[in-house]
């Protein structure tokens, strides 16, 4: 029996009822994929061998700082030069040259980073209940190295590279939710489930969306590779797992 999650009434417009809704939107990387490991597995030895002492939590803070401006500036670079390219920036903010053997394997290296433990269970009970699709701030090629360790078979996978920008531009939400209707999927019966309230809650909210924040820093203070969003970006349900979502998924 898929399950009636509620939460206080601010968190949204009433109880999630799972049944609800046919289709499951997820953010990959941040909620499925261990994004901030897969990036300090990068950034911590660049940044030591330039003699760099920043701690974790200023890695990712920096590099969300960095990051998303360069995304707005170019919404159709290809997410591993996005990726040199945030590397160049975090050079100049911290006084280092970054050479192009550096950018280069730094914006290879999505295909390195670690999938959460929980992903590829929850996806595979999921599938047997939702159809399931992938809406993310990558390109098809990079996607295609991190699908193998999620384990499951998406019905869609829509992607910065073929939309033509990058999450929080409410045309990528306004793209799977025409998708998803060409497959008979209205809006109300699309579940937006994303880690990052900043590249997704926010705006899925504003197109009308229900959505699950997967908070998977929940519990620490700093706000890691994620920026900080600048609008209403209360979901309708909020986990701290995808593990968590599917207890709450299944629950009677």
């Amino acid at each position: 029996m898929q399950g009636w999650c509620r939460q206080p009434d601010y968190w949204g417009r009433g109880p999630v009822n799972f049944a609800d809704f046919e289709a499951l939107t997820f953010d990959c990387y941040g909620t499925l994929i261990d994004w901030e490991s897969g990036l300090l597995a990068e950034l911590r030895p660049w940044a030591r061998k330039h003699g760099l002492k920043q701690s974790d939590d200023e890695i990712l803070t920096a590099f969300a700082a960095e990051e998303s401006p360069i995304e707005e500036a170019s919404p159709r670079k290809l997410y591993p030069a996005v990726l040199g390219d945030a590397l160049r920036a975090l050079g100049r903010r911290w006084g280092v040259t970054v050479t192009e053997a550096e950018a280069t394997e730094f914006g290879g290296s999505v295909g390195r980073w670690p999938a959460f433990p929980d992903s590829a269970a929850a996806l595979q009970y999921l599938k047997r209940h939702h159809k399931l699709v992938i809406l993310s701030n990558v390109d098809r090629a990079s996607f295609a190295k991190s699908k193998v360790k999620l384990g499951v078979e998406f019905d869609r996978v829509l992607t910065a590279e073929e939309i033509g920008s990058y999450k929080p531009d409410i045309r990528n939400f306004e793209y799977a939710i025409r998708t998803l209707g060409e497959m008979g999927i209205p809006r109300e019966k699309i579940l937006h489930v994303a880690q990052s309230r900043f590249h997704d809650i926010m705006p899925a909210k504003s197109l009308g969306l229900r959505t699950v924040w997967v908070n998977r820093r929940k519990g620490r203070v700093a706000g890691g590779a994620t920026p900080t969003a600048r609008g209403d970006a209360i979901p309708d349900l909020e986990v701290a797992s995808m593990a968590e979502l599917v207890e709450k998924h299944g629950a009677k």
